[in-house]
């Protein structure tokens, strides 16, 4: 089994930038979308951002304009580009890739902790 590790989170005053990376234990084929979720204490998990395989992107109305998630080709998996971050991005970050025949994968998450 393929597992996903997160990293890139941390602690990070308000205003501040965190970029997250996603990498695989092993390769995996006919990826059709990649993204984050995230997971607030308390909160269901949410979609931050999401990646097609065509390029196309869906990003929740919270982080339009202050997120960027992108996709290492070289590797083929996600990144987030997180600019002016703020307390209430503070949650758990999840790395997906869906495959073509909808096999969904996840990282065990990584801590963002804004402080204001």
């Amino acid at each position: 089994q393929v597992q996903l590790v997160e990293s890139g989170g941390g602690l990070v005053q308000s205003g501040g930038s965190l970029r997250l990376s996603c990498a695989a234990s092993g390769r995996i084929y006919g990826i059709n979308a990649m993204g984050w979720y995230r997971q607030a204490p308390g909160k269901q998990r949410e979609l931050v951002a999401r990646i097609a395989s065509d390029g196309s992107t869906v990003y929740a109305d919270s982080v339009k304009g202050r997120f960027t998630i992108s996709r290492d080709n070289a590797k083929n998996m996600p990144a987030l580009q997180m600019n002016s971050l703020k307390p209430e991005d503070t949650a758990v970050y999840y790395c997906n890739l869906v495959t073509n025949t909808g096999i969904a994968y996840w990282g065990q998450g990584t801590q963002v902790t804004v402080s204001s």
